[in-house]
């Protein structure tokens, strides 16, 4: 009952949601005290019990599952994602407070742990998590006290002899309970309960020995983190006069943390065990949590990671610097030192949730100063050897540092005072400027490694980001290296020796770079041009190569493609003014640099690694991102860049129409070039900066030519493929969003055949379950129908001027094959009717739109529709429904206007309202008298 929605898909959502809902109200209570009853006997015959029995094993086994999945309810049907369930609270009906209030189903299910098997015994505690979680306002104040002081008391029973956690479900479910603790109760609430100060100690030292032995369940550490960092957030709220004593033990957990991972280095390279530090997610998570607890006691944490980082460099620093030394004992230092930065990188950043004092201000400069003595050392070894490990935890600590330094209370710290005496760095220009050189230095020589060359770069990405930051670094000289010498030379990644994978980063390091330039740039073509001197020398060359029809183009010119389509993608990007843009676009326009790219695409239009950069520059060359295209009339920069992005698509579409794919690889070799086809296009003509007229007008059939590509590129796709690809449906109902809105005319000069399929997607797309794919249907049928209808008025009008006012000779075509296939447009209306009808009716107001359009069409259909659903319902409510429908159409004229669509919509908003609150008695589907009247398939009323 609680998974009926994917059990029944046919049903609606709230349809579910109903059953679901009458369930808990009738049966639920009933079967979750039968399950408690059903194990009370069990209890108290205990000593009857055969485990061996595999038949009694199993009756007990069902019966906790029973009642788990009755705690575990979606009571009030907002539960979509069971993995993210761990802090939500359960919400029990008020009907069950009896059961709650009475203490003894909470000793059950400590009773049943201590007897129940490996195996079953977890059950019972998966029924204490979700017991623990249950709403605060089930109880009253008392009674809440009450329950929470049982509840301690049996954790702390558990904990006092440590019954069953040797088992890793056991121990698992058990850090479960711990965490909801905490995560449903206020730690003045805990304080208070009178074993708090025995089950805090014994939780304690429960903790530290789990942090100790890190290879039994390590999934389950998270828990415990949760627990404690829940715990010193809360204590700066806490009214309560009994000490919280976690001044005494946050120490210790600190401790055990920082020690167990550090002891557990040698054992990992020496045993070739798996290492936690490849788990960058889960290493980054516990630091979240790690940087609240630390600052609970803080001297003492600071004086600990002094005394262990001191200690470990100094060991690395001797073993460095000796001849032949054990390369395993380096790895060890190393990794030891890994975590350690990592932990001081969360410890520094934690100071932003919290007050801090010149004390504190001074112990995390001394903290950073000694990461960035490391960061020397390791640095000065690169040309021979570096560890990648290492490297990641030293940029996270960097990020950690930008994070501290980018705030207010930054700015007021006392952090820069030992800074000043190590390193010289008195302010946040010259920390900034120490940061660049990291950064530089790493794109120098890391350019093997694509997960730090990433990382790296994500760290210029964030720093260049917001303009107060880009105002300082645009002024170090480290930026201004970065912008005059952006070379393979200097920086190997950019080199077409780099992987096709390592390419990818090139688009985020000139989007920074872009940002950087664009400053101060204002119209200074020079500087602009002698940052693009890199860049003009490789299609200077690869213009010889490509453009040489006696030349067969080698796998380094296609490198040289990929990627100076990406370096060109990441620069336009920031480039959001229209000057600075214009320059951009003059430099590839007239110096014939586009003409090398489209050649590139046709010579290897079957190689996506080639054509999906290529395509993607594209697509952000025609995107009139902050109108960076409009403004200027004399230009004909837009009217010339959409000449040359249509002939890209003109291009790879007819080359990609022949290629035969296999079905396995039919997305990355054909269908996402495809749908960055429609992107381009939607940008092109959406960005209001081509006046299409003018092609026409002089004779250019550019338009005509990119259209008709891409309807042929349209109907090689199969209806079924548009939904299961999200970007390309994504990208073909933009698309058509865009061609109805001011493109309508040529959709109705498609041939029939293409017509039909748009059609046909756009009833696929009324029933997806993407509310923006559903929107855009309903807006692109409204635009279509409007127009058939303001065809079909044409059609029969008396206009004295007819020359004014007629129809053509392509509309006659037009009408005829909408009026083919009529049933097409039917089973919209009446999908849409049902979606009015249905109480999970989504996005009634664009629904609406198209809906009026299509009634005034199809009158005579409608009219059935309409009979079919009031003949469905009681005799004695079928007057009421049909008055209802009477007052749907109240005031409404036989015109497509905004004014008359406006007050539809209005009218709808009633019908619904009044439907929706009539009792049903039937259902009020349309769809078996729709499968009945298009027997007669009736044809547009005019």
């Amino acid at each position: 009952m609680n998974s009926i929605v994917e059990l029944d898909v046919h049903l609606s959502f709230s349809k579910n949601r109903k059953i679901a809902t009458s369930y808990r109200d009738q049966q639920l209570y009933d079967t979750f005290l039968l399950s408690c009853s059903l194990l009370i006997t069990a209890r108290d015959n205990s000593k009857n019990l055969k485990f061996m029995d595999e038949s009694q094993k199993a009756l007990i086994s069902h019966v906790l599952r029973l009642t788990k999945n009755c705690l575990s309810f979606d009571f009030i049907g907002s539960s979509t994602d069971e993995s993210a369930d761990d802090m939500n609270n359960v919400q029990i009906p008020t009907a069950w407070r009896p059961a709650f209030l009475d203490l003894n189903t909470l000793k059950l299910f400590f009773d049943l742990y201590q007897i129940l098997p490996n195996g079953l015994a977890s059950y019972s505690i998966s029924c204490l998590v979700q017991m623990t979680s249950v709403r605060r306002s089930l109880f009253s104040n008392t009674e809440r006290t009450k329950f929470l002081t049982h509840l301690v008391e049996g954790v702390r029973n558990i904990l006092t002899n440590l019954h069953g956690l040797s088992d890793p479900d056991n121990y698992h479910e058990f850090c479960r309970l711990l965490a909801r603790l905490k995560s449903n109760y206020q730690l003045g609430e805990l304080i208070a309960v009178p074993c708090y100060p025995e089950a805090i100690q014994l939780i304690a030292k429960f903790t530290v020995q789990s942090l100790h032995l890190w290879l039994f369940a390590p999934n389950s550490v998270h828990y415990l983190l949760t627990l404690w960092q829940r715990m010193v957030a809360s204590v700066p709220y806490v009214k309560s006069p009994d000490p919280h004593l976690l001044g005494t033990y946050t120490p210790e957990v600190i401790k055990a943390y920082i020690e167990s991972r550090l002891d557990a280095v040698p054992l990992i390279v020496r045993d070739n065990l798996e290492d936690p530090l490849d788990d960058l997610c889960m290493v980054q998570q516990q630091l979240e949590q790690l940087s609240v607890i630390e600052r609970c006691e803080y001297n003492k944490t600071c004086s600990l990671l002094v005394q262990h980082f001191d200690q470990k460099a100094r060991e690395y620093e001797n073993l460095v610097q000796t001849p032949n030394a054990n390369p395993i004992d380096i790895t060890v230092h190393e990794l030891q030192l890994t975590w350690l930065v990592y932990i001081i990188g969360s410890a520094i950043v934690g100071r932003l949730s919290v007050t801090t004092s010149d004390e504190h201000d001074t112990m995390d400069g001394e903290l950073v100063i000694r990461v960035l003595q490391l960061m020397s050392l390791t640095d000065a070894r690169l040309p021979q050897a570096g560890c990648e490990k290492l490297e990641l935890a030293m940029l996270s600590f960097l990020d950690q540092v930008r994070k501290m330094h980018s705030s207010e209370q930054a700015q007021k710290a006392n952090v820069y005072k030992r800074l000043t005496e190590v390193f010289g760095l008195s302010d946040e220009q010259m920390l900034l400027s120490f940061i660049n050189r990291k950064i530089i230095t790493n794109l120098k020589f890391w350019g093997r490694s694509e997960q730090i060359i990433t990382k790296t770069l994500m760290l210029l990405s964030d720093l260049s980001v917001h303009f107060n930051s880009v105002r300082k670094l645009a002024r170090l000289d480290e930026v201004q290296f970065m912008l005059t010498h952006h070379t393979s030379e200097h920086f190997p990644f950019l080199g077409t020796n780099s992987s096709l994978s390592e390419m990818r980063c090139r688009t985020m390091f000139y989007t920074s770079l872009g940002r950087l330039l664009m400053f101060d740039l204002g119209e200074d073509e020079e500087r602009f041009y002698n940052f693009l001197t890199p860049l003009t020398n490789q299609f200077e060359n690869l213009g010889t190569v490509l453009m040489d029809a006696n030349s067969f183009p080698n796998d380094e010119a296609k490198k040289a493609v990929i990627g100076l389509a990406r370096d060109l993608r990441g620069l336009a990007l920031p480039l959001n003014a229209r000057i600075q843009y214009t320059m951009l676009f003059e430099w590839l326009y007239y110096t014939d640099y586009l003409p090398i790219l489209l050649r590139a695409v046709d010579l290897w239009a079957h190689d996506p690694a080639v054509t999906t950069p290529v395509l993607k520059l594209f697509a952000e060359l025609v995107h009139c991102r902050t109108q960076r295209l409009a403004g200027n009339v004399s230009s004909p920069m837009g009217i010339l860049l959409f000449r040359e992005a249509s002939k890209l698509i003109c291009i790879y579409g007819n080359r990609i129409l022949q290629l035969e794919v296999p079905r396995d690889r039919l997305y990355p070799m054909k269908l996402k070039g495809i749908a960055i086809c429609f992107l381009i296009l939607k940008n092109s003509l959406g960005g209001n900066y081509v006046n299409c007229g003018v092609f026409k007008l002089y004779g250019d059939d550019t338009l005509d030519s990119v259209l008709n590509i891409v309807a042929k590129l349209i109907l090689s796709i199969q209806q079924n493929d548009l939904l299961e690809y999200p970007k390309l449906s994504s990208a073909y109902y933009n698309l058509l969003n865009c061609l109805s809105q001011d493109h309508v005319t040529y959709l109705a000069a498609l041939e029939p055949c293409a017509f039909v399929y748009i059609l046909e997607s756009l009833t696929k797309g009324l029933a997806a379950l993407d509310s923006a794919i559903y929107i855009s249907c309903c807006t692109i049928l409204d635009s279509i129908v409007s127009y058939i209808f303001k065809q079909l008025q044409l059609k029969v009008s008396t206009f004295p001027n007819k020359k004014l006012r007629s129809l053509t000779q392509e509309n006659e075509k037009f009408l005829k094959v909408v009026e083919i296939n009529s049933e097409l447009l039917q089973s919209m209306m009446s999908s849409l009717l049902n979606n009015v009808l249905a109480e999970d009716c989504r996005n009634q107001w664009s629904m609406s739109r198209p809906l009026l359009v299509l009634i005034l069409l199809y009158e005579d259909f409608y009219r059935s529709l309409k009979e079919s659903i009031i003949c469905g319902q009681p005799v004695e409510k079928q007057h009421t429904m049909a008055q209802w429908f009477d007052d749907l159409m109240l005031g409404i004229e036989r015109n497509v206007s905004s004014k008359n669509k406006e007050k539809f919509t209005q009218n709808l908003s009633t019908f619904r309202r009044d439907v929706v609150n009539l009792p049903k008695t039937m259902a009020y589907s349309t769809e078996n008298s729709y499968q009945a009247y298009t027997e007669t398939n009736y044809s547009i009323s005019v």
